[in-house]
């Protein structure tokens, strides 16, 4: 009996066993499902509403500040460009205290036709009257009267004296005229001047062009103690005093002005060199100026 009850007990554990193994089965193979679900949930989502933020439509949203980082390379790379293009305005800063020189100028007087004057390094003339001088202010002529030498001592037409006379004009009896080959004038400002501007004319009835023309300062009448050359267009060394940088010029009734007002040049002395011309071997001078103020 008590075999017959066992086994009855046996077959219901079985049983038992069995019906709990198949109720367990389904909720296993549940779990592993849900992540699949979710993840098609949310496809389906981003396919069915575009107006949803997907996680491909964030990224973008997260890189939106390199916009404006490539905005402000931008501005900063454009920056260096508005400068450049202001920059013609700093010189009214160095102008200040400046004020326009008064060069009195001879009348015009080319007679004839002008000669052909094809030389090397030749500038071209601007076509307009030159623009004002602009010195500090007390800045005048103060070569005017002051005693000059030659290495000509016996001209052949007029006197040393009349280059300092202030006759500019180009009429028989107002210039004179040097020997052949390199000569110089030497003007002794009496003094030690800050120098600005040097103006020199040479000869402006004929549209001429002066060779060799070459102009130096010192502190000294020999030439040895701080000389500066302030203008050199001699193009082979002819004159001995090397190879100069400047260009050939045209005479007229302007003269030649050396503005020398950014080299802060100081001297006693002033000396101009020149070399024959275009139409003859001779050396000519109107008249020449130096514009500047005593040192203080």
């Amino acid at each position: 009996m008590m075999t017959k009850n066992f086994g009855s007990i046996a077959k219901i554990c079985v049983c038992v066993l069995i019906t709990m193994s198949l109720c367990f089965i389904p909720s296993c193979k549940k779990s592993p499902e849900e992540p699949t679900t979710e993840g098609s949930s949310q496809q389906s989502l981003s396919a069915t509403s575009p107006e949803t933020p997907a996680p491909s439509t964030v990224k973008p949203v997260a890189e939106e500040p390199d916009e404006p980082a490539e905005t402000v390379a931008e501005t900063v790379a454009e920056t260096p460009a508005a400068v450049e293009a202001e920059a013609p305005a700093a010189p009214a800063a160095d102008t200040a205290g400046m004020v326009p020189i008064d060069i009195k100028l001879p009348k015009p007087m080319f007679v004839g036709t002008p000669q052909d004057t094809k030389v090397p390094n030749l500038e071209k003339p601007i076509g307009k009257a030159r623009p004002p001088f602009l010195a500090p202010e007390g800045t005048k002529n103060v070569a005017l009267g002051k005693p000059i030498a030659s290495s000509d001592e016996e001209p052949i037409i007029g006197e040393i004296e009349m280059i300092t006379d202030g006759d500019k004009e180009a009429a028989d009896g107002s210039y004179v005229e040097l020997g052949p080959f390199v000569q110089n004038v030497t003007i002794d400002l009496e003094g030690m001047y800050e120098i600005y501007a040097i103006v020199v004319w040479h000869y402006h009835k004929q549209a001429r062009v002066y060779f060799d023309v070459v102009v130096q300062v010192a502190d000294d009448a020999d030439f040895i103690t701080n000389v500066k050359t302030v203008f050199n267009n001699d193009i082979d060394n002819s004159a001995g005093l090397g190879v100069g940088k400047d260009m050939h010029y045209t005479e007229t009734n302007e003269g030649k002005l050396i503005d020398v007002l950014a080299k802060g040049i100081k001297a006693r002395y002033v000396r101009l060199y020149s070399n024959g011309n275009t139409s003859n071997d001779l050396n000519h001078y109107i008249e020449v100026e130096v514009y500047g103020k005593p040192v203080q």
